[in-house]
């Protein structure tokens, strides 16, 4: 007896223990049925977190997750699954491709949670069905469709059962946050979905979003749709700061976060916009001092620290970064020494690209323009070397001009990174002496281009 007694003691502190040890992570394990691709995309709604989680050979997965809750969104052959994870969760989810919306389920530990989320997109579809576009609506039927899913989906919330009370209370103000959301989004798909660029919502449309406090941290962190909300209102705050102090919008935008109080919300924007949009500005100094002035994360600063003092290499004036016998498309090979003597417009761009080919035909108009002036236009493809066939002939069949060349380690030639380029296309403009007038330059299509080639000697 007390052999037995021991024995179960034993196993009762090692279950405790194992429970202890699982309190500070999830786990995400589960089967895709006919599975098409050999990876799965988990990507978090409010940090900046994205990861892939490789597919066995039969489709079963597991994978880990540090954090103490948070809302995602998992990626899967065009298919889009909203969840919900706390610590401790051990959440077991399967689907057949083949027939994703009708066989997506969760069980285990957490379960409750994403079934809950998955009734609330169908109930969405089902409020929705007799709608053909909802944003050809006028707003009046607008606004009254989003006041019945508001109905809805909290009689949705309020029939699910045993979720603790904080957690209905943070879902009631999203559903809220909902509906804001897409009275803030009509207009401008509206417009889109019309044509009718002059169409404008009445004052009284938007009168709601007056009621929203911009400083809840809980609830940036817990609802996409209020972090929707207080991004917009940064823009339009920064639109109005940017015109009124004559900067850039980005370094605008930046202040606006700092206007706000709630310093969780203020780590988490700046750390968002900075990471890649850092890389981005042309004013890299008042970027940075706006970024480093909201965000009171020691590990996120020493990052984005680490790409500014990257950046003031590559700053207007300095000597720019070489790149050596990249292949040329007429046979031959050229380094950037080789085209000294003239003002430089690099693209930086590659053949998989969409906003790179949209470009083109602005370039190609560029380029007509300044023929004839001491300006020479030299695109450097980043596609993957085993992939020249493609970039060439994509040159031949729009025709590109000016110097076509092909990098020599895709996105790792060192080029690229030297002007920490993190997104394309890109473009860069030099002086005569291979010296840097700016490493963001304005694209083709923007009218900023013209104004700046005008203030060279060309």
């Amino acid at each position: 007896m007390k052999i037995y007694l021991y024995t179960c003691a034993l196993v009762f502190i090692l279950a405790s223990c194992v429970k202890e040890q699982r309190n500070d992570f999830i786990i995400l394990q589960g089967k895709v049925l006919n599975k098409k691709s050999n990876t799965l995309r988990l990507s978090s709604l409010c940090y900046s977190y994205s990861h892939d989680i490789p597919l066995n050979e039969d489709g079963t997965f597991v994978d880990t997750i540090r954090t103490k809750a948070d809302n995602l969104m998992l990626y899967y052959g065009g298919h889009l699954t909203y969840m919900y994870l706390e610590s401790g969760d051990d959440i077991h989810l399967t689907f057949d491709v083949k027939d994703y919306n009708n066989t997506v389920t969760f069980t285990g530990a957490g379960a409750a949670y994403n079934n809950y989320l998955l009734q609330k997109r169908k109930r969405v579809s089902e409020v929705l069905s007799d709608v053909k576009n909802i944003y050809l609506l006028n707003e009046v039927d607008f606004k009254e469709t989003q006041k019945k899913l508001e109905s809805e989906l909290l009689k949705l919330l309020k029939n699910t059962k045993y979720f603790p009370a904080t957690y209905i209370e943070k879902e009631k103000r999203n559903i809220k946050y909902y509906t804001l959301n897409n009275l803030n989004k009509y207009q401008v798909n509206h417009i889109y979905q019309t044509k009718n660029n002059d169409f404008r919502v009445s004052d009284a449309f938007l009168k709601e979003l007056e009621e929203i406090a911009y400083n809840n941290g809980e609830d940036y962190i817990f609802s996409y749709d209020y972090s929707s909300l207080v991004d917009s209102y940064c823009q339009q705050q920064a639109r109005e700061i940017s015109a009124s102090l004559n900067i850039d919008e980005d370094v605008a935008y930046l202040k606006a976060v700092n206007m706000l109080s709630n310093q969780k919300i203020k780590n988490i924007i700046c750390y968002k916009k900075a990471k890649n949009g850092i890389t981005y500005t042309a004013d890299v100094e008042n970027y940075y001092a706006e970024y480093i002035k909201g965000s009171t994360n020691e590990v996120n600063n020493k990052e984005i620290t680490k790409n500014y003092n990257a950046l003031k290499i590559v700053a207007k004036g300095k000597p720019s970064p070489e790149f050596t016998d990249y292949e040329n498309f007429d046979n031959s090979t050229t380094s950037l020494s080789d085209l000294k003597g003239k003002y430089l417009y690099i693209d930086v761009w590659a053949t998989w690209c969409g906003p790179c080919k949209r470009e083109i035909p602005f370039l190609k108009k560029i380029e007509s323009r300044y023929h004839d002036k001491n300006i020479e236009f030299v695109s450097i493809s980043i596609d993957n070397p085993e992939d020249r066939n493609k970039w060439r002939q994509m040159v031949e069949k729009e025709n590109l001009g000016g110097v076509q060349l092909l990098a020599d380690n895709a996105f790792n030639s060192k080029f690229v990174q030297d002007y920490l380029i993190k997104g394309i296309p890109r473009f860069i403009l030099l002086d005569p002496q291979g010296n840097i007038v700016m490493a963001n330059a304005p694209r083709p299509s923007d009218d900023k281009l013209i104004a700046l080639l005008a203030t060279l000697s060309l």
